[in-house]
């Protein structure tokens, strides 16, 4: 296993703990400050900065003080290179499954997702 994949997947899980127990320190390392977030499946078009995201994360009730089940899961990481990769992770908040599309850049030696798109599956029934 590449260092590179293995500094990723450190990132993923880093990604999915600041999301299950809302913790914006750890969501704005895991961020370049530069970072767009997006969904199309709000109406308009979501589109956040992280100036505008991270205090959403920072309000929200936490999945974790909810004991909700983690459901975090790696679908996929494409390496394009020394500097830019992507993945594909999905992981739950309350009755919301999400499938995020993370784009990955290195910049100075240190992975961080660069854009989050991302489509949010309603679940019928909460487990």
């Amino acid at each position: 296993m590449s260092a590179s994949f293995q500094d990723i997947c450190t990132l993923l899980q880093d990604y999915f703990d600041a999301l299950y127990f809302c913790d914006v320190e750890k969501l704005e390392r895991v961020f370049h400050p530069q970072a767009i977030y997006a969904t199309a499946d709000e109406t308009p078009l979501l589109y956040r900065t992280m100036t505008e995201y991270v205090p959403v994360v920072a309000s929200r009730q936490s999945p974790a003080s909810r004991n909700e089940a983690r459901r975090d899961h790696i679908d996929a990481i494409d390496i394009a290179g020394d500097n830019t990769a992507v993945a594909r992770v999905r992981c739950s908040i309350g009755s919301r499954d999400f499938v995020d599309f993370l784009t990955l850049v290195r910049t100075d030696g240190q992975w961080r997702i660069i854009a989050k798109v991302f489509q949010i599956i309603e679940r019928q029934t909460q487990e």
